[in-house]
């Protein structure tokens, strides 16, 4: 381990499967554990542009003195089981646990093996404003996307290991919980401890940016998760680049490729993909003055990582009629709690599509 990590007599075992966890175990290490002895597991996904992502991630995280543990977690059937057999002993010893997803099936397992008397949930996104709400009302753990939909076959299989893993997550006698994030908490839970990641360690290893007088768009992957339909967002990115004169879309990473290529042909956008999460891009610049954003965690994230710039972030709300037949009950009321509460806490300003 390079010296730089140093060892404060604890280990610390962190589990990521996306760019941004990834990122925001970073910043929770550079707030709450400097010097911490930091040991950071990427249970690495099949996605190409997540893996590249990761892989860029896993450099500064490298780079900053922390231990990184790549383990191809879903490459074949026997994966899962060579990667946990692989952690158990780790997992046993560790005092404190840092996950960035608890909705990940790979890490309620997880949480079955480890007695950490720690454990800290970074952000995944806005994710994480379901999670808290579910957990202070002792629901079962579901993400908002896939809430309303009769459990699958596989669901019920897999309900006693969730539940036991809502169980660890749950404060109790020699078992803390922090939540350490970014978005707002209308709903705490009892006994846990929520502090807030102002990306300080973006901040202080990044820009400030090279700002430049056009506006850039952030996209979204509410088509790809089946809640927007494809052809509503088509229009309403076209609707926004010409009203404000956008010339290039940060694609998220897992759009489609096919989607894309349509959005370049029909809008004349530059697609953007970025190769590092979009609050370390944008800090590192150039950015748009101005930021054009659908429902997404960019609304939350952008304005703290670009604090002190005279960027500005604007969103634009997901009218009812671009939901598809199948999306969930629970999307509208979460998409729009999502844009409301960034509106209030960021001031942000709202753009319509025309």
């Amino acid at each position: 381990m390079s010296p730089r990590a140093g060892n404060t007599g604890s280990h610390t075992l962190a589990f990521v499967e996306s760019p941004v966890q990834l990122l925001n175990v970073l910043e929770w290490a550079h707030a709450h554990a400097p010097g911490a002895e930091l040991t950071l597991v990427v249970l690495a996904p099949t996605d190409p542009m997540t893996r590249g992502q990761l892989r860029r991630m896993a450099e500064l995280a490298r780079g900053e003195g922390h231990e990184v543990r790549w383990e191809e977690a879903r490459g074949g059937p026997a994966a899962p089981f060579q990667t946990i057999g692989g952690l158990a002993g780790r997992l046993r010893k560790a005092d404190r646990i840092v996950l960035g997803d608890p909705f990940s099936r790979y890490v309620q397992l997880l949480l079955t093996i480890t007695k950490a008397p720690d454990l800290v949930v970074v952000d995944d996104g806005t994710a994480t404003m379901e999670f808290v709400a579910q957990l202070a009302r002792g629901e079962r753990l579901v993400r908002w996307h896939r809430k309303g939909g009769r459990p699958s076959p596989r669901d019920l299989a897999f309900a006693p290991v969730s539940a036991a893993a809502r169980k660890r997550l749950t404060p109790g006698e020699g078992r803390a919980v922090q939540i350490f994030s970014s978005m707002p908490m209308e709903e705490t839970p009892a006994g846990v401890t929520v502090s807030s990641n102002t990306f300080a360690w973006t901040r202080s290893r990044f820009g400030p940016p090279r700002i430049t007088k056009g506006a850039d768009m952030v996209g979204t992957s509410l088509v790809e998760t089946g809640v927007v339909d494809g052809e509503r967002y088509l229009e309403a990115v076209t609707g926004l680049a010409k009203t404000h004169g956008t010339t290039r879309y940060f694609a998220h990473r897992r759009e489609s490729t096919d989607k894309l290529h349509r959005l370049a042909v029909e809008t004349g956008l530059e697609i953007v993909r970025p190769d590092l999460p979009l609050e370390l891009i944008a800090r590192r610049g150039p950015i748009g003055r101005t930021i054009l954003s659908f429902p997404s965690t960019v609304v939350h994230t952008l304005p703290l990582a670009l604090a002190g710039t005279d960027v500005r972030v604007s969103v634009c709300d997901i009218d009812p009629d671009w939901l598809t037949a199948t999306a969930s009950p629970r999307a509208q009321g979460f998409l729009s709690g999502v844009t409301g509460t960034a509106k209030g806490v960021h001031r942000l300003s709202a753009v319509v599509a025309g």
